[in-house]
This record gives C-alpha cells, structure tokens and sequence, in this order.
C-alpha cells in the first residue's frame, strides 16, 4: 500500500496565512526525505482556516524543488475553471516534472457562494457539465481524442511530451465514486472531511460500477485520513486541542484559523460539545505512532484501499512535520 500527503496550507491563529504556504514548501521537502509517495496540495477560497487557494501555483514551486515524489492537485475544482486551461497548466507541470504530476479533481466549490461567483460569473449550470469536463480535461491532458462533434477537437494543449498527468476524481460522495467509475479513473474519497460517514458506501460503488479505461484496467482507490503521532501519548493529546476546537467550529460552519494548544485548552465549550468532541477524539487517529500507524493500517484493510493518503494539521509546524516522520517510519514507507 503506498502512503501520500494531503498538505491544505493550513493556517494558525497569530502568524499571516502567507507563512502557511512557505510552511508547505518546507514540508514537501521533508516529506520526500521520509519517503511520501505523492503530496497532493488542495483548493480553497476565501478561507480564514486554509491558505492554499491555487495548488498549480504550489505545484510548480514544489515539483522544481523535489526529485522523486509525485505532486498533484486535492484537487482543481473544475467548475470554476476552463478544462482547456487546466489541461494548459498540467502540461506544464509535467514539463516540470516529467512523469510526477497528478492531476486530482472535483465537483465540489471548495468555498461559498458568493465566492464561487466571484471566480467564475457563470458558474451557474456548472456542475452539471462535470462529466463532460472530465472527458475534455482527460482528452487534452493525455492528448487523447475528443468526440467527432466536439466543437474544439481540433485544439491541442500544449506543451505536449512523453508523459502525461494522472486524472483522479476527489469526492466525499457517491457522485464521485460513480464518475470515476464511469471513466475508469482512480477514485480518491475524503474520509476526514467526513469522519468516515459514507466512505465504505462510496468504494463500494466505486468498485462495483468500475469501468476499465486506457489508464486502469481494475479499481484504484484511496481514502485521505487526519492523522497526527508524536513521541508521547502527552504530546498527542497537547496538539490535539487545537483540532478539537477546529472541529467544533467547523460542526457550526465557522473555518478560522487553527487556535493553539493554549487558546484551544481555555476555549467555552458547551457540556454538549465537549461530549461530542470526547467521541470524536475516541475515533481520531492520534497518539503515538505505534498505536496510529496500527489503526490506519486496519482502516486500509478494512476499506480494501489500494492508497492511504494523510492531512496532519498541528499548531507547532514542527510537530506536524515530526508527526510525517514518525508515521513514515512506522509504517515502513
């Protein structure tokens, strides 16, 4: 099973979200080192809580710094975007980094409303295009054909080369399983977004409607799981307020900035979101490496996943980046 890197640029209360992104340079680095298969980096807009808001930018700034790891995308959300322009972008991130490049997808706006509109005016309608996006993506991307009829078949995306980016379809639901199923491309399903409800029903749709396809002859899935180790189950349990916090906030549609251990210990929890975060922690990866490396490795069994890919968030970027490395080492990546 190979294990990969979510990294969402995520920010902390008290530094500019601008620090976040150079955090994320840094850690790909370092990621690679421990031996990561892919860091993949995600899109959000208009987001108090995340700094990444255009993963290709970060993309090409990692690709040209590493050598070995694959980077790619958690993904575009197409319907902001022009396919033929995305296509454009992934062919020269594979220029970049010839054969590394993964080209990860959604549906889902990755913001609110009004921001959607502010990326694209039009964006009305746009999801429903979806399927015929990721055809026309695929085509000019690989330099495959489109369809006879298609008004633009005869544009090309360039620069082209020996290698291609690798589709995937994100999602955190069965539309996504069904896509990527439908096309025969490698599914990846967002298990932390939604602690994990949904996600076998997901794979299981994913798997049973599979569709061979140039790229995969059989399924490929993945899941992308929260996780954080330290040395000591202290230390764990330090670093985890923050996200407890996170969590809570997030349960009422606030995404702020991550809150430090200290911040996070005096927050006014209600006597009814303290119990709810008291459940969430019993199921959350976190701990010392031992014990969340064997708890991962029993959700990949479980879950029959051919990838585990894993968003560590901790206040202290350090302990984020330590928490990569135990893990790495525990599970003998």
């Amino acid at each position: 099973m190979k294990i990969s890197v979510l990294d969402q640029s995520p920010t902390r209360s008290g530094f500019s979200p601008d620090v976040s992104i150079r955090e994320t340079l840094e850690l790909a680095k370092a990621c690679e080192e421990y031996g990561y298969h892919r860091y993949w980096l995600s899109e959000h807009h208009s987001s108090e809580a995340v700094a990444g808001s255009a993963p290709e930018i970060l993309m090409a700034a990692i690709a040209a710094t590493t050598s070995r790891i694959r980077v790619g995308s958690a993904g575009i959300m197409l319907p902001h975007y022009s396919a033929f322009k995305v296509a454009e972008q992934f062919r020269v991130l594979e220029a970049i980094a010839p054969g590394r490049i993964d080209m990860g997808v959604g549906r889902a706006p990755g913001t609110d409303g009004r921001t959607a509109m502010a990326l694209n005016p039009n964006v009305g309608g746009m999801a429903e295009n979806f399927p015929a996006q990721v055809r026309d993506l695929y085509a000019w991307a690989s330099g495959g054909p489109l369809p006879e009829s298609h008004p633009f078949r005869s544009v090309r995306a360039e620069p082209s080369g020996p290698f291609a980016p690798e589709l995937w379809i994100l999602g955190s639901s069965n539309y996504g399983a069904q896509l990527a199923a439908h096309f025969g491309l490698p599914y990846c399903y967002a298990y932390f977004f939604t602690d994990g409800q949904g996600a076998q029903e997901a794979l299981d749709i994913y798997r049973e409607n599979f569709k061979p396809s140039e790229l995969l002859s059989a399924p490929h899935a993945a899941i992308t799981v929260w996780a954080f180790a330290a040395d000591t189950q202290e230390a764990a349990d330090y670093f985890y307020q923050s996200r407890a916090v996170f969590s809570v906030l997030r349960d009422q549609g606030r995404f702020t900035a991550q809150l430090s251990p200290e911040e996070s210990a005096a927050f006014p929890f209600t006597d009814e979101q303290r119990a709810r975060a008291a459940r969430r922690k019993e199921r959350a990866f976190t701990g010392t490496a031992p014990d969340v490396a064997a708890r991962l490795r029993a959700l990949a069994a479980e879950s029959g996943i051919a990838e585990l890919v894993i968003t560590t968030t901790a206040y202290d970027p350090a302990a984020r980046r330590r928490s990569y490395e135990l893990l790495a080492r525990e599970m003998k990546i």
